[in-house]
Order: C-alpha cells, then structure tokens, then sequence
C-alpha cells in the first residue's frame, strides 16, 4: 500500500481571540498552510507541484490584503482629522466675542455697516439752534415749523420765518445722516454716501443744469470746520422781485447739514428789503455751527 501523505492539522485560534475586524490586519501565520482537501483536489499531480504553484498566488493574496488594510487605516486617519478640523473651527466660531459693532472691513470690498463715528440718527433741529442764536440773527417775531423727515429718526429739520416789512427771512435747516449704500463711490459706506450728497449737492448750486431756473452761486470754501464745508451765495430773479439766499454746506462723518436763508432784497408787492449779503452768510453759517456741534 503507498504510503499516505501525511497533513499537519490546521492551527485553532485561541477561543475569544476572533474579531470581525481580523481582515484589516496581516494574516496569521497559519494562514500560508495548504488546505486539509489539498491532497484530494491535486491527486494525481507531482508531489510539491502544489506548493510550489500556490506560493506566488498566496504572497500575492497576502500583500492585496495588507493593501487593502493600510488604505483603510489611511481612509479612518483622514476623516477623523477632518472631524477634528471640524470641531475645531466651530469652537472658534462660538467662542469669537458677538453683538452689536461694526463689521470688519476687508480691503477692496462694501462695506455694509456702519462704521465707529457714523451716526444712526441725528437731533432734533428745531432744538439744535439756541433760542440766543435764533434772536440775535433773526430778530422780530418768528415763526418755527418742523416739516415731517422722510427718512425717519436718520433726519430732521427746522424752519425759521420773519415777515415783519421791510424785513422778510426765512431759515431752513436740515440734517440727515446717511447709511451704506452699496451705489456709493469708494467702498460704498455711510461717510462715501455722504461726501457723494454734499459733492452733488454743491455742484448743482454752483452750475446748475442748462434748464434750471436756479442762478449759478459764488461758492467759498470753509476750512476747518466738520469734514467738508462751504458757502455760496446765490441771486434769483422771479416777478420783479429779487431773493438772495444764502446757503451753507457741511459734513460731518456721514451727516450732512444744509442751511439756507433767503432775504427779500426787493418785492413787487409791499415795501421789503434791501438785504445785507454778507448778514445772511453770517446767520447761515452760525445755524450751521450749532446744528454741527450737536453731532459730536
């Protein structure tokens, strides 16, 4: 009788020791033995030549297997780095101080909020002006109204009248503060809307449109006082009566103040005038002072 081939029995992994995870590491090492039905299936076959076959086809088994195992590993690496990252950046976010404040503002982009100075709303202009100022640069009986703003708490103006012949004035003040605006130049905040109006404002008093009815007005430059501020004098002719009006312009930070007096320097009608320009400059731009020094 041929002698049998003799099969080592397949080690036994210690009890307990199985883990559903197993395929993620390197094979054990029982893990390279034949199969028990080896000798079955490869009857007839040289002896050895099933080894000898087999071992390439096992090592390249083994090394699909570590592969698969270190990809794994690489993948569970990376996503928890990414939770961690995740984590991080909200902690960040929840601990960074909140509430209300200007935005931080990134060069070359709009800005959309207002900025430390900018003011929200403005006063009250009826109650800007002393009642002393009032008195002395508008003396008689005068007449105050405040005109309904449409533009809410951000505005706010005053009317001052005399009609008392020969003397006929009338002060008109008003303060409005402006918000971001997106169609502004520069980066588009509250003060750029601002230095918009008042540029816009006396470019129509000093040329205005071909069409216009209004004079063209002498304008003098104000230094030193708010941001920006001027003073123009303007003549108008309507009916055979002559109005000058005095006009001063001034901004501060992303409020502008406008103040206009018009004299009756001669009527058609009764017995009004003449007018001092150089008086109605002066009342103007005292109104302006204090609606100005109300801001700060």
């Amino acid at each position: 009788m041929p002698e049998q081939e003799y099969l080592p029995p397949r080690p036994v992994a210690p009890a307990g020791s199985y883990r559903p995870d197993r395929d993620e590491e390197d094979p054990p090492p029982w893990a390279d033995l034949p199969p028990v039905h080896a000798g079955r299936r490869d009857a007839g076959r040289p002896p050895g030549a099933d080894q000898n076959e087999d071992l390439p086809r096992r090592e390249r088994g083994r090394r699909a297997i570590r592969a698969a195992a270190r990809k794994r590993r690489r993948w569970l690496v990376l996503a928890g780095g990414l939770v961690i990252a995740a984590g991080v950046a909200i902690a960040v976010v929840l601990l960074l101080p909140s509430g209300p404040g200007p935005a931080a503002v990134t060069p070359g982009t709009l800005i959309t909020t207002f900025q430390p100075g900018e003011l929200r709303q403005v006063p009250n202009a009826c109650g800007a002006v002393p009642a002393a100022t009032v008195r002395q640069y508008l003396p008689g009986k005068v007449g105050q109204s405040a005109p309904l703003p449409v533009n809410g708490a951000a505005e706010s103006a005053c009317n001052w009248t005399v009609d008392s012949p020969p003397v006929y004035r009338l002060m008109e003040l008003n303060m409005l503060a402006y918000a971001p605006n997106g169609l502004a130049s520069g980066d588009g905040s509250a003060t750029f809307a601002a230095i918009d109006a008042y540029d816009s404002t006396l470019q129509g008093i000093a040329n205005p449109p071909k069409d216009s009815p209004d004079p063209r007005a002498t304008v003098t430059p104000l230094p030193g006082f708010g941001d920006q501020a001027s003073s123009a004098m303007q003549v108008f002719h309507a009916g055979g009566a002559i109005t000058d009006v005095a006009t001063v312009l001034v901004r501060y930070h992303n409020v502008v103040v406008t103040v206009t007096l018009d004299g009756l320097e001669h009527s058609n009608r009764g017995s009004y005038g003449p007018v001092s320009q150089s008086a109605l400059s002066a009342a103007a731009l005292a109104f302006a002072r204090a609606a100005e020094a109300s801001l700060h």
